[in-house]
């Protein structure tokens, strides 16, 4: 079968890898797409792609193989009857898992004779194809930059180094980065809201109050890194009297305290670690333990 230098295949189409071929297509990438259900094929056929009428002929239809599929034990349960077809391939692997299944991939692929990056996607399906989104990958730096322009039509490629556990440790460690701070935004506009503030009104101001966070983050970052933590923009201990007047403030209004009462237990702990007059920087010490 002949292949095309810029195409690619793409293994899985459910919601996000639907999504993933149908950029490659609006890109004018030849792509070829294969799912366990063949009927999820039909709407991306119906847009030029090419509908495999297998995995053995998905493989041989393109340099590039993208895979999304359920978890690493669901593609090696694919790919291990038809491992031999990956010899000379690049394998992009945009399954989410954890850093020691992506480097025990890594080395499964490249003992069948298969380059790999591993992947991490910072979006839901409908911000695939944007280049606002991120796209994190991890693996050799002459097989990200040799396919940079085909994975640029997924979103910003970001190559994070050759580990390829990197992209699923910065995907961890984002996504609890989200979850934090949308609990966090949650919190503040229930506090708000039993004053029948709606949250549309409260969340311009939250983002314009993010942008100051961001700040500090950039400041605290080479403290972290320096192990040092001067108290000179505001300590843990008025940190920790700053909390309580949110905590008195949750509770008088019925608003649930479990996040504030979190935080405010790990700034203690900082503090009985002597780090009360350094700067918040300093939980660091508390959250490595």
């Amino acid at each position: 079968m002949n292949t095309d230098d810029r195409g690619v295949a793409v293994i899985g189409l459910g919601s996000m890898g639907s999504a993933l071929a149908a950029a490659l297509l609006d890109s004018g990438h030849p792509t070829t797409v294969w799912n366990r259900s063949a009927e999820k094929a039909a709407p991306l056929a119906a847009r030029g792609a090419r509908a495999a009428a297998s995995l053995e002929e998905a493989l041989a239809a393109a340099p590039v193989v993208l895979a999304c599929v359920l978890d690493y034990d669901v593609l090696r349960a694919l790919l291990t009857p038809v491992a031999g077809s990956l010899a000379g391939k690049v394998l992009v692997n945009l399954t989410s898992g954890s850093p020691e299944q992506a480097r025990e991939m890594a080395s499964w692929a490249g003992s069948h004779g298969a380059d790999y990056l591993d992947g991490a996607i910072m979006t839901t399906p409908p911000g695939v194809g944007t280049a606002e989104v991120m796209f994190l990958y991890s693996g050799p730096d002459a097989v990200f930059e040799a396919h940079r322009p085909l994975l640029s039509a997924l979103g910003d490629p970001l190559h994070l180094g050759g580990d390829p556990g990197l992209a699923s440790l910065y995907d961890a460690a984002l996504l609890g980065l989200m979850w934090a701070t949308m609990t966090g935004w949650l919190h503040g506009t229930a506090l708000v809201g039993a004053e029948k503030t709606e949250a549309t009104a409260f969340t311009p101001v939250a983002i314009r109050w993010l942008s100051t966070v961001a700040v500090f983050l950039t400041t605290y970052a080479p403290q972290v890194d320096a192990g040092r933590y001067p108290g000179d923009d505001a300590t843990v201990d008025v940190q920790i009297a700053a909390i309580g007047h949110l905590i008195h403030a949750a509770s008088a209004r019925g608003v649930d305290n479990a996040l504030p009462e979190l935080l405010k237990g790990m700034m203690e702990r900082a503090r009985a670690a002597g780090h009360g007059s350094d700067s918040y920087a300093s939980l660091i010490e508390v959250l490595r333990k």
